[in-house]
């Protein structure tokens, strides 16, 4: 169980000029964030289930291939969503790609450029299967939640606009962000993901990472007018929020 305590809102790719006028950086309130069950397993795993991998040293190191030597990155564990602030400490939690008899574990990176994977020493990490999926359909404009192959949620989003599009691809949820004011643009509750955005370096003063949060203003859901974060039904967003583990694959379609 992890506990964001007090951020600066920076997991966000951000919102379009327009429907900025209520949009602050918002310091954060306790939130509990659960990764997903500690029950690592070696059977095969349904169709339908991913894997994630939550660190359990407190520097990771992280592998450009399987029986290498040299690190190529070493990741803190727990990281701070917001440097500044130690009680925003995350475990680290990624989306496995692929795992190796010998021991070793190809991990998706939430690091510039988007779909950056390493490989981790299994002896490193936790294995757990997650049954939960998340599809963003951009063209459609619209999310689908799915648990253990089954929709348990079909809604609207708003996505980026033309000139700060959502970037396209598999992702994960890497942070759970309670706000203490739910009237604002990011509404109740925001999950940082693993993506970021391909057209801003940088947003808000963070690294315009692309976030899943709530809204204020909800006849904006089914258009393209955000800088990259994808607004979801704020009602949703939080039943999602009780139910969502961390590592939970994220699928980013046109």
């Amino acid at each position: 169980m992890a506990c964001v305590a007090v951020v600066a809102f920076g997991a966000c790719g951000g919102t379009h000029a327009a429907a900025r006028k209520n949009e602050t950086s918002p310091t954060t309130a306790p939130v509990s964030t659960r990764s997903a069950p500690d029950t690592t397993t070696t059977t095969t795993l349904p169709a339908y289930d991913s894997v994630t991998a939550q660190a359990i040293v407190p520097r990771l190191s992280v592998f450009s291939g399987p029986n290498t030597r040299t690190t190529a990155r070493v990741l803190d564990n727990p990281w701070l969503v917001d440097p500044s602030q130690p009680a925003t400490a995350v475990p680290q939690v990624f989306l496995v790609e692929a795992r190796q008899r010998d021991g070793w574990v190809r991990i998706l990176l939430p690091v510039r450029p988007n779909g950056s994977s390493g490989w981790v020493r299994a002896t490193d990490v936790t294995l757990s299967p997650v049954t939960f999926k998340l599809r963003v359909q951009l063209a459609a404009h619209r999310l689908t939640v799915f648990d253990r192959g089954t929709v348990v949620y079909r809604g609207p989003v708003a996505d980026g606009a033309p000139s700060t599009p959502t970037p396209v691809g598999q992702y994960y949820i890497r942070a759970l962000i309670k706000a203490p004011n739910p009237n604002t643009v990011y509404g109740p509750y925001a999950y940082g993901l693993s993506s970021h955005s391909d057209t801003l370096t940088s947003f808000d003063g963070g690294d315009a990472e692309i976030g899943i949060h709530g809204n204020d203003d909800p006849s904006v859901l089914g258009e393209s007018i955000t800088h990259g974060c994808i607004r979801i039904d704020n009602t949703e967003i939080t039943r999602l929020a009780g139910i969502l583990p961390l590592g939970t694959p994220v699928d980013i379609e046109p």
